[in-house]
């Protein structure tokens, strides 16, 4: 090996994607509610998004295709920069240590090392009247009879502090990662990994699947359209990376061998939406299935607000 990829791969190693992204003006904030010890995901502006994952080795950005190492990262946050400026750069980066809160190495008390799976099976499904209901119908606004389908369906289980657990899914319909959400809490399991929270809204073929972003949107959605019976109201709990691009490809290449095959980007209103909407355009024409995409109405940022807007207030 050349001094040359000595040093190329020495600075792979030496300096941290989640440095670079803490450090390089204009710097990136750690999402610390979002962020797992595997997963650090960092904000900038509207819509700006980025996930440092394998222990500060790789990045990718989930409203696009963009994604690798330090050096495609240096060059992605500089676009000026050719590969023998980016290394020059990165030799200033080499060693430095991580900014971000001392909270992301200790696991928190929920997330234990029991399996994903396991955890869902010891958390009770959604009763009427539960902490988990009460916050659902009276602080999200969603309906008796989504909540009844979604019970029926087994889609949500209530956790700890009156919280909603809403399981992702794979193509082989394993479970692969729980979206938590409640009054005063937002995460995704530890240890899990993220494809699609699914909610049929009909038996047999559902050729129309409306993408959300996460699962309260997707409820809501379904709310708002009644449940339409030929629909799968699915989410990705935010971004999207491989593991969910797998399930949405499955779903779409049995959408594809459907007439009435419909993709649908329920995005919310704001630039990370069209954003998100773009993508899902592009792997709908890549599958050969029709698109659309909808927005809130009347201005609002996003399907809960919409159905919220919706219900009385108790």
């Amino acid at each position: 090996m050349s001094r040359h990829e000595e040093e190329i791969e020495q600075l792979k190693a030496s300096v941290s994607c989640a440095v670079l992204l803490e450090r390089m003006p204009p710097v990136w904030r750690l999402d610390a509610r979002e962020s797992t010890r595997r997963s650090l995901k960092y904000r900038r502006g509207a819509g700006e998004i980025v996930i440092v994952n394998h222990d500060g080795r790789g990045w990718w950005d989930p409203l696009s295709e963009a994604k690798g190492d330090i050096f495609t990262l240096a060059r992605y946050l500089d676009p000026g920069l050719n590969f023998a400026g980016a290394r020059r750069m990165l030799r200033g980066f080499a060693g430095l240590a991580l900014m971000f809160p001392e909270a992301l190495h200790t696991r928190p008390a929920w997330a234990s090392s029991v399996p994903v799976a396991r955890r869902w099976e010891r958390r009770r499904p959604l009763s009427r009247g539960s902490p988990a209901w009460r916050y659902l119908g009276e602080r999200r606004g969603l309906p008796d009879t989504i909540l009844v389908a979604a019970r029926v369906a087994d889609v949500i289980r209530e956790g700890p502090n009156g919280s909603a657990w809403f399981p992702h899914l794979d193509g082989a319909r394993q479970l692969t990662g729980i979206e938590m959400r409640g009054p005063d809490y937002r995460n995704f399991s530890a240890g899990g990994e993220k494809t699609l929270f699914r909610l049929p809204g009909g038996h047999g073929p559902l050729p129309r699947i409306a993408v959300c972003e996460a699962a309260i949107d997707a409820l809501s959605l379904a709310a708002i359209e009644k449940m339409r019976r030929d629909t799968l109201y699915a989410a990705t709990a935010g971004g999207m990376g491989p593991a969910t691009m797998a399930a949405l490809a499955q779903l779409l290449q049995g959408a594809a061998a459907e007439p009435a095959g419909l993709l649908i980007a329920a995005t919310d209103a704001d630039t990370a939406g069209r954003r998100y909407a773009a993508r899902l355009a592009s792997l709908a024409a890549q599958a050969g299935v029709r698109f659309d995409a909808i927005l809130p109405p009347d201005g609002l940022n996003d399907w809960n607000d919409a159905i919220r807007a919706l219900t009385p207030a108790p």
